[in-house]
């Protein structure tokens, strides 16, 4: 069982990164040399719950700021944007930036009746199950910010896995870009999403995220998500909208987002 758990554990952290819950046995692959920093915050659990591995931080984190040197003492300049330049249709929108994991699906190796798609993923040589349920009302969210914003997909997982997942989540083409694990920048043992890396006005961006580590070089940009796993009585993606809309006809995000995550934090 002992060894169960720490296959599933190496899968997760191939695809995902480092965990949300860590189980004591779970350790970082012959791939992965870093150590994982766990979250003491704690969040709701579901039979998935340890399963999702994307890094969780807690909110009281101090901020980073981008272009810090990396662990390894060499600081990671980038050599070009990682955004093409804005289409005609949303030169006047602003940039959104929305998480997959935990904030729009939660995927699991482990086998689930209710799946909503099942991606075959291969890792090592052997191609692997994945179960993917939708969080409640994305179709309806995804629709509504594609109309509103310039919408890019920022997750720290693999390609492999998170492309066809996309492909099944987002069939109306929401998404201009999508954007994987090899754009973030590791960052203290996670994987952060530098939003300046983008090639868009900052103050006209904004990121939807269930984990405070993913943007901690711009905590001001952020709408944070609470983290989903199974609750079909969420209702989280549905009550953004609202003042996602009204985020949308501001001139400058900072005006709003600054203050209430001063508030928060």
């Amino acid at each position: 069982m002992a060894e169960g758990m720490i296959n599933t554990c190496v899968l997760q952290l191939e695809l995902y990164g480092a965990p949300e819950f860590l189980p004591e046995l779970c350790w970082f692959s012959h791939h992965e040399a870093a150590p994982v920093t766990t979250v003491a915050k704690k969040r709701h659990r579901s039979i998935f719950g340890s399963l999702l591995c994307c890094f969780r931080a807690n909110s009281s984190h101090t901020p980073a700021t981008p272009g810090q040197p990396e662990e390894n003492g060499s600081a990671k300049v980038p050599q070009k944007y990682l955004l093409p330049p804005v289409r005609h249709q949303d030169m006047h929108k602003k940039c959104i930036v929305i998480d997959l994991d935990e904030t729009l699906v939660h995927s699991s190796f482990k086998p689930v009746t209710n799946a909503d798609f099942i991606v075959p993923v291969e890792i090592d040589g052997t191609v692997h199950q994945v179960y993917v349920l939708k969080r409640p009302y994305v179709d309806e969210f995804l629709q509504k910010m594609g109309e509103m914003f310039e919408c890019v997909l920022f997750t720290a997982s693999l390609a492999k896995y998170a492309d066809p997942v996309a492909d099944l989540l987002d069939k109306w083409g929401v998404f201009r870009a999508r954007l994987f694990r090899d754009s973030c920048v590791f960052h203290r043992g996670n994987y952060v999403k530098d939003l300046s890396r983008l090639g868009r006005d900052l103050c006209k961006v904004i990121i939807v995220d269930n984990s405070p580590a993913s943007y901690i070089f711009h905590p001001d940009n952020a709408v944070p998500v609470a983290s989903w796993f199974d609750d079909m009585s969420d209702t989280e993606l549905l009550d953004l909208i609202p003042f996602l809309e009204g985020l949308a006809k501001v001139d400058d995000v900072y005006s709003v987002l600054r203050p209430q995550n001063h508030h928060v934090s």
